[in-house]
């Protein structure tokens, strides 16, 4: 269950309008040309892992994901891949695909629970999502979801650390230019999970966020927290209209 922050509301007013800009068009022309090919991709090594975790079939198990959505994932949604997170009540509100998949993992195959970010569950993220490439990023603004949109875009605005710094101040304030030698993207969603070229490993959104925080000097909150579920939410709302490019390369 999401916790309500009235405080953090208080901070903001309406959702900012602008033109979302994928990460890909910040990238250097090799690096989108990595990311297009994908026996180039090194991302696909996660894919691959989660096409061989999504067929996987244990001993005294009934069940694999592709029992439900073919081994191929033909019968995967990718309409509704394209809406996470989402406000699902019947779960307690705010769902994101990682929810979705852990749920599975844990009531449809009867598996031992996995942390929020462990390796199977990014991996089975990343080849869902891959499965959804193309598709269009559209975050609902629902009446249940506008206080939820809310926490999450008071949290993006919030300073945090011995920086004193926020998302909105790279993203936003400074998009475009340059930090450490790395351009500033808009901090877009859309290609998570992705591979980073600088930790040479395939990085979910969450796993992300907690670097951000690290690098500017302030305690992260855990992967899989109300905080930065709420992250995940306002960042993917501020994307609606962009392509879902699962897994992107990124510096």
């Amino acid at each position: 269950m999401i916790r309500i922050f009235p405080l953090l509301v208080l901070l903001v007013g309406h959702v900012q309008a602008f033109e979302p800009i994928s990460g890909y068009h910040f990238m250097s022309e090799e690096t989108r040309q990595m990311q297009d090919d994908s026996f180039e991709n090194p991302g696909m090594v996660a894919v691959d892992e989660g096409i061989r975790l999504f067929n996987e079939l244990r001993p005294d198990e009934e069940y694999s994901c592709a029992s439900c959505h073919e081994p191929d994932g033909s019968k995967l949604d990718r309409e509704k891949i394209a809406t996470y997170p989402r406000y699902e009540e019947n779960m307690g509100g705010l769902f994101t695909l990682r929810d979705q998949i852990s749920h599975c993992w844990e009531i449809k195959l009867d598996r031992f629970p996995e942390s929020y970010n462990s390796p199977e569950l990014v991996a089975l993220e990343t080849y869902v999502r891959h499965k959804a490439n193309g598709e269009i990023v559209r975050i609902e603004s629902s009446e249940n979801m506008e206080p939820l949109l809310k926490q999450g875009e008071a949290l993006y605005n919030m300073r945090f650390g011995q920086l004193d710094m926020s998302c909105y101040h790279c993203h936003v304030q400074h998009q475009g230019q340059k930090l450490r030698g790395q351009t500033l993207t808009q901090g877009q969603s859309n290609g998570f999970p992705e591979y980073r070229l600088g930790q040479g490993r395939i990085t979910s959104l969450h796993q992300r966020l907690k670097e951000c925080f690290i690098s500017f000097r302030a305690e992260p909150f855990d992967p899989g927290s109300d905080e930065f579920k709420l992250l995940e939410l306002y960042t993917t709302y501020r994307g609606n209209g962009l392509k879902i490019e699962t897994p992107a390369v990124r510096y």
